[in-house]
């Protein structure tokens, strides 16, 4: 044991840090600027807080492998030997004992190079797989949080100083990082065998030809990637990658967003459905089975609003965040034929969020009126076609939920929300606010929703249920239906025949005449949800949009069929089928959906008790495992949607989950950091524990197969690749076994075939997913701005260059193509959006 801590002492040597410490070259008496003074300090500091975490995690490790070491020595005597000895020779560099060689135990572990001014002094590395990995005890489930500036490298490596003109800044400027020189890559040749070292933001890549490995830096922490014998003469780092020759055009989008917007359901005279979700709007032509999209959006789409010419349509977003910065809130006023937007109206006058929009009616829909989400919630006018702002005012500091233009009078506006229902009047550019008057009726806590009577009247439904209406140009109550649903009124709609419709948490459809006295009542199906907007559609029929994500179309007889569908709730689990056109989405919602890709129809959706991760078919397509956030898993029949099985493995969520090519294994990967295997008889339908692969010091997030199920690969929440036989539940430490290893998938985004993908300031939790098509010529990835990226495979190129594609407004949390690589399906982590993409 003295043994292997001495060895970690030359590991963690400290010297260079107290002799850095020990430079006054950032003090007040230095010929430096004092911006590079400041970084030099702040340099200092993290350096030495990246000392002490480093010491500590040695110690985890120490006592992880030495439990391991047994394990481990027995693979490699029954594998026989599979390291060089001349490879575990000293390093040869004067004043360092950097590159002392560590007991074989502990020979995996990432070594901790130290920085002595600006350089790092070579080490020979071993011959096997080192963990990229060098911190984190078994336990530790949450992605690293260091958020190290310093590069270190090893085995003929060069790293630069630190400098504030380089510093990165990604996700919220969690990150200072820099190089020296004048631009973030450049080559330093030390010898034959030395290789380019390109810098940029966050990361690091290193190439080391003597022993045909590329190394990458993710927060400081050095992922090492092996190449395949084939290409360690001939790989060059400084090769430029090619574009793909495909292209993804979006071809149909599943979901609707009902669960808390109002007023996004219209018909156009087209025949076309509109509604959003994400950032997508969708013009939906129901009867042939169409989608066209307007994707001018770069963020959530909150509100929407149709002109009186039913061809314009203006849609207001959120705030965002993209890889590039922030994103303002904005709307912005488009031709529904043409899709071309004609205007972008408030992008540095919107605060959050646009929560209402409305067209003026009376004067040929010449101006538009919008409420933001800021604290005032402001009232805006413009006159769109100047992209003129007539007038502002502040509405309410509680929440707004509708705001329209009175029928007649351009000049009139009517807000409401909570505890509020305001009348407003335009007088040149001033808005004048007169307050509803509730006085005998009892004031409710929220107004909900908005309409006008043919007569000029106000008509408002509001959250104890009741209909008030109020009298053309007064701000009192004429008339009031008590009880007119029990519980909040969501929708109120006006149909050209005069009669109102209203909707509410009773999933009642209740029709009213000119008198308000009642005609007919319909009540949706509990499968459905609450009603949360109305629309009038062909004939006498009427589109209703629900709290859970439907569209349904029918009329007051009660007879209704859902157009749209979507999931209620985060989105994380994407399977594909084998050899159909069928694809499996899950989620926290609780619900399994199978999809056909060619209908874009449901097939069948079934209910689980848990919260939904992940999912994968077995390879005969029979049936699907899927993984939940509690640590139970269940196997379903395709066909039947019936439990074939269930079993439970931890009690923390399942990641990911995959059969063998040959279905005789299933691979469980979990946030226990443990992958567990399981023997797979009779097709999918019967399961025996074969054990659990342990070796890995966070949580896991990816897994692929060989093409011969006699391997598997894996990547975890601090950037480790580790390697395995699954069939006795082994960690493979032999890089010349590992190197040549045919995958079946490439869902791993750390690897060298993959790692071009990462984008300059990533910190290593950008890239959600990865999937290569079965053709191997081009592969796709998913982050956490929203994008879906289109890169050429292999994808093993410094920057390599992609096709990028917004229709998500959050996170992309999976991607996968289809069984044919005809199609690839996407899906959104917060927008509940699943999105299916053609392949031209």
């Amino acid at each position: 044991m003295e043994d292997g801590f001495s060895s970690y002492n030359s590991l963690y040597d400290t010297s260079s840090l107290l002799q850095f410490c020990n430079d006054d070259s950032a003090s007040a008496a230095s010929s430096m600027e004092v911006t590079d003074r400041i970084a030099s300090l702040e340099q200092r500091v993290q350096m030495q807080e990246d000392e002490i975490q480093l010491l500590k995690s040695a110690l985890a490790d120490v006592v992880r492998r030495l439990n391991a070491s047994e394990e481990q020595q027995a693979v490699v005597s029954r594998r026989g030997p599979t390291k060089d000895p001349t490879l575990m020779r000293k390093s040869s560099s004067a004043g360092s004992n950097v590159g002392k060689s560590a007991r074989p135990m502990i020979a995996t572990l990432p070594l901790r190079p130290t920085v002595n001014n600006g350089t790092i002094l070579p080490k020979k590395g071993s011959g096997t797989l080192p963990s990229p990995s060098g911190s984190g005890s078994k336990r530790d489930n949450t992605t690293p949080a260091s958020k190290s500036t310093v590069r270190r490298a090893n085995s003929n490596e060069h790293v630069g100083t630190l400098t504030r003109r380089d510093s990165g800044d990604s996700k919220g400027n969690r990150t200072r990082t820099g190089s020296t020189g004048s631009s973030s890559s450049g080559k330093r040749n030390d010898s034959k065998q030395r290789e380019p070292v390109f810098s940029a933001g966050m990361r690091r890549v290193t190439h080391c030809k003597e022993e045909g490995y590329v190394k990458m830096f993710l927060k400081g922490r050095p992922v090492t990637m092996f190449m395949p014998k084939a290409q360690v003469d001939s790989y060059c780092l400084e090769a430029r990658a090619e574009l793909p020759s495909s292209k993804l055009k979006l071809d149909w989008v599943y979901g609707y967003r009902g669960r808390d917007c109002r007023s996004n359901l219209y018909l156009l005279p087209t025949g076309e459905t509109v509604y959003f979700i994400a950032s997508v709007v969708v013009l939906f032509n129901v009867d042939e089975q169409l989608q066209r999209h307007y994707t001018g959006h770069t963020d959530d789409i909150k509100c929407l609003a149709v002109h009186p010419d039913k061809i314009t349509i203006a849609t207001g977003q959120v705030a965002g965040t993209s890889s590039d910065g922030k994103l303002a809130p904005h709307v912005r006023v488009w031709d529904s034929v043409s899709l071309n937007t004609l205007h972008v109206l408030g992008t540095n006058f919107f605060d959050r969020a646009l929560v209402c929009l409305a067209f003026s009616k009376s004067n040929g829909g010449n101006t538009l009126c919008a409420v933001d989400d800021s604290n005032d919630h402001v009232l805006s006018v413009w006159e769109w076609q100047r992209e003129d702002r007539l007038a502002e005012v502040k509405c309410s500091n509680e929440s707004v939920f509708a705001t329209d233009f009175h029928p007649t009078d351009s000049n009139i506006i009517v807000t409401c929300g909570k505890s509020h229902l305001y009348f407003w009047t335009l007088e040149k550019s001033t808005l004048v606010k007169k307050q509803g008057l509730f006085e005998k009726q009892e004031k409710p806590k929220f107004v909900l929703c908005v309409t006008f009577a043919e007569n000029g009247d106000t008509i408002t439904g509001d959250s104890s249920g009741n209909i008030l209406v109020w009298g053309k140009g007064t701000n009192r109550i004429s008339h009031a239906i008590q009880g007119a649903h029990e519980g909040s009124i969501f929708a109120l709609s006006m149909l050209r025949n005069g009669t109102l419709v209203s909707g509410g948490k009773d999933r009642r459809l209740v029709s009213w005449d000119s008198s308000y006295q009642q005609i007919q009542m319909a009540e949706v199906p509990e499968l459905f949800g609450p009603i949360r907007t109305i629309a009038e559609g062909r004939g006498e029929t009427v589109l209703i949009g629900t709290t859970k994500n439907f569209v349904l179309q029918g009329s007051l007889d009660g007879e209704f069929v859902h157009i749209t569908q979507g999931h209620t709730d985060e989105l994380w689990g994407l399977a594909v089928h084998p050899w159909k056109p069928h694809f499996i989405t899950c989620g926290y919602d609780r619900q399994v959906c199978l999809w056909d890709s060619g209908s874009h129809q449901l097939i069948w959706t079934k209910s689980m008790e848990d919260a939904v991760q992940s999912a994968g078919f077995h390879p005969s397509g029979s049936v699907v495992a899927i993984g939940t956030q509690t640590g139970r898993w269940l196997v379903l029949d395709t066909d039947s949607k019936d439990l074939v099985a269930v079993h439970t493995d931890g009690n923390e969520q399942l990641s990911v989950i995959s059969y063998g090519p040959d279905g005789n294994f299933l691979a469980i990967g979990s946030h226990d950091n443990y992958i567990y295997i399981y023997a797979v008889a009779e097709n999918g339908r019967k399961y025996s524990r074969v054990g659990k692969c342990s070796g890995h010091s966070s949580f896991i997030t990816h897994l692929d197969w060989s093409t011969d199920s006699q391997y598997l690969v894996s990547n975890s929440g601090d950037y480790e690749i580790l390697y395995w036989i699954p069939s006795v539940c082994k960690q493979v430490v032999s890089v010349e076994t590992t190197r040549d290893i045919e995958w079946a998938t490439n869902t791993c985004p750390l690897g060298f075939q993959v790692f071009g993908l990462w984008p300059d300031g990533s910190d290593g939790t950008d890239i959600n997913a990865v999937c290569r098509t079965n053709d191997k010529n081009v592969m796709v990835t998913g982050d956490d701005f929203g994008k879906v990226h289109l890169f050429a495979y292999p994808c093993s190129q410094f920057r390599a260059p992609s096709h990028v594609y917004g229709g998500h407004s959050s996170h992309v949390t999976n991607v996968s193509f289809l069984f044919d690589d005809s199609y690839l399906v996407s899906t959104g982590g917060k927008d509940m959006s699943v999105m299916q993409w053609r392949i031209v």
